[in-house]
């Protein structure tokens, strides 16, 4: 992998971490689109471990306050617990899930599930669970007032909070909040394979990283301030339009 690549992969990765469109299948679609090797799905879960230092350090103060009052209520009924003991339960319970099943299925995950085809058709198929979520979605509860953990990624995370009644940047907050212990332990777990035959180097992964960090604490700030009075919309329509493309690319031979 070239520099360049790092750097194109590396913004890819900031942009689309937080935003509701993949920015796994992003990592894996773009490469295809302008001719270069899939960088692999090892190389995708370290670079995340770059936008995972931006939710840090953007919301630094919110999980120093959520750690230490969770620490602080460990034996306090989460019913009777503050808001910010709460939120550190529902992350904790949120990530049991996709810790599992990503453990259990992480073979399928590193090969039949970077199929260009599988990719194409959840960009599209996922958009209709989003668009169900804006018009069933009541918008109307905050993060105060949280009885359930969601389900992991940003899409999925702030489509589930909407279903809720949540409205969307109580969703996306919930959703970056947790996405880091997942994706922090997802990195760790794969830097072992930086470095290997067939894999980018040291360099190039240090490089897509550290452009994925600064690229990615742009897009918190900004879909934060974009969700407090847009629609999923725009989102939905990139999604379809671009699973149509890959599908259709995929299909013509185009790019494989």
């Amino acid at each position: 992998m070239s520099n360049l690549e790092a750097i194109v992969l590396g913004l890819v990765q900031g942009l689309t971490e937080f935003l509701p469109i993949s920015s796994s299948g992003h990592l894996r679609i773009v490469p295809a689109l302008l001719g270069w090797s899939d960088p692999g799905a090892g190389f995708t879960a370290v670079i995340q471990l770059g936008t995972m230092a931006a939710v840090l350090i953007y919301f630094r103060a919110d999980l120093v306050r959520i750690a230490a009052a969770w620490l602080g209520e460990l034996r306090v009924p989460i019913r009777e617990a503050s808001q910010e003991a709460r939120l550190g339960w529902f992350i904790v319970l949120g990530t049991i899930p996709i810790s599992i099943f990503g453990f259990i299925f992480k073979d399928q995950i590193e090969s039949g599930a970077r199929s260009l085809y599988l990719i194409g058709s959840a960009l599209i198929l996922f958009s209709f669970v989003m668009i169900a979520a804006e018009r069933v979605g009541t918008r109307q509860r905050s993060l105060a007032e949280m009885d359930v953990p969601g389900v992991s990624r940003s899409g999925a995370t702030i489509s589930a909070g909407l279903f809720r009644g949540f409205d969307r940047v109580a969703a996306a907050r919930y959703s970056f909040l947790l996405s880091v212990p997942a994706v922090v332990l997802s990195g760790l777990f794969e830097l072992r394979k930086v470095g290997e035959a067939g894999s980018p180097s040291v360099l190039a992964t240090v490089i897509a990283t550290l452009v994925a960090f600064v690229t990615g604490y742009a897009a918190i700030a900004w879909l934060l301030r974009y969700l407090s009075s847009h629609s999923l919309e725009i989102f939905v329509i990139y999604r379809i339009a671009l699973g149509v493309l890959v599908l259709v690319l995929t299909a013509t031979g185009a790019i494989s």
